[in-house]
């Protein structure tokens, strides 16, 4: 039985569905299911039981003879939120509570962290354990991810298998209910085909032009795949990059979202929105030679092929799911 906490979200629906198609049915979904929105994320997957977010701990007690492993995927994750509290308790206190009884009981964990801890990347993009402390992140999402990262690394007591994996920017099916904080490629399709032309943030750093402010955007498919490949590893417990080791712009990406849809390519730029100021990262970029180091070597998806699938499969046959 696998344990997969944000089971409604973008990315944790997302994995159980890639469970069901690599043979696993026996999956406890963890979530609020108080938005309607995702609903459908869920509602075609294969699994044993829903479980409310608030008794997880009471049901885990009950039954953790039978669990194998705990994907702690389940995070409020909104970037500009301005309630620090909800983020302490749900981010970081729950995944404490998460951490420890994966002691307790004797379970591996595999947990989401962010590329948002890195800041603004004046200290790099690497994983080593020694330099996370050290990290400045710009918003209160990022601030309560690395709270947990360090809280873990400081710990003396650990389960005897654990993964904190830094996602980078991810896109693909199942984002649909995540409003302003669904990836910019799902944004651009829909603006696209309504209006048939695309908006990004004018750069206000001088360093960076118009649309070049560059990310490394992965594809949530590949997200599965490394989750995935640690489910069976189970060894080099640590805090790992996972994105592309590329990192390319936004103009790129909107130029490749244009082309999916085989449109005339029309892109313009309007300023940033003033809660984003100053909390936005311009650049990102993953060091993945730890991964890579441990035996992760199937190939990402490139940028392109990545857009051309999620457009081509998802958003334009309207086959979200």
């Amino acid at each position: 039985m696998i344990v997969v906490t944000g089971a409604a979200g973008f990315i944790g629906s997302y994995l159980v569905g890639k469970l069901n198609r690599e043979g696993f049915k026996d999956i406890v979904l963890v979530d609020k299911y108080d938005d309607p929105l995702k609903f459908q994320n869920y509602q075609t997957k294969t699994y044993t039981e829903m479980v409310d977010r608030d008794s997880f701990f009471d049901w885990l007690e009950a039954n953790e003879q039978f669990v194998q492993m705990i994907i702690h995927l389940g995070a409020r994750t909104d970037t500009v939120g301005q309630e620090p509290e909800i983020y302490q308790q749900l981010n970081l206190k729950y995944s404490q509570k998460i951490w420890n009884a994966c002691i307790q009981y004797g379970l591996p964990l595999v947990y989401a962290s962010s590329a948002s801890t890195y800041g603004d990347g004046k200290l790099g993009f690497d994983d080593d354990h020694s330099l996370i402390p050290e990290l400045q992140p710009l918003n209160l999402y990022a601030q309560s991810k690395h709270d947990f990262d360090c809280w873990a690394l400081e710990q003396i007591e650990k389960p005897f298998f654990w993964a904190g994996l830094k996602f980078f920017n991810v896109f693909g099916p199942n984002e649909y209910h995540k409003d302003r904080m669904a990836s910019v490629i799902f944004q651009a399709f829909n603006t696209i085909a309504e209006t048939g032309k695309m908006e990004l943030f004018r750069s206000h750093r001088p360093d960076f032009k118009d649309g070049e402010q560059a990310r490394d955007f992965i594809s949530v498919e590949d997200i599965a795949k490394v989750i995935l490949f640690f489910m069976n590893h189970r060894k080099d417990s640590g805090v790992y990059n996972v994105g592309t080791g590329e990192a390319r712009t936004y103009l790129s990406l909107t130029k490749a979202v244009f082309k999916s849809m085989n449109k005339p390519e029309k892109i313009g730029f309007v300023n940033t929105p003033e809660d984003l100021l100053g909390k936005y990262q311009y650049y990102t970029c993953a060091n993945i030679r730890k991964l890579k180091s441990i035996g992760y070597d199937t190939p990402f998806l490139s940028l392109e092929e990545g857009i051309d699938d999620y457009v081509k499969n998802y958003l334009i046959p309207d086959n979200r799911y």
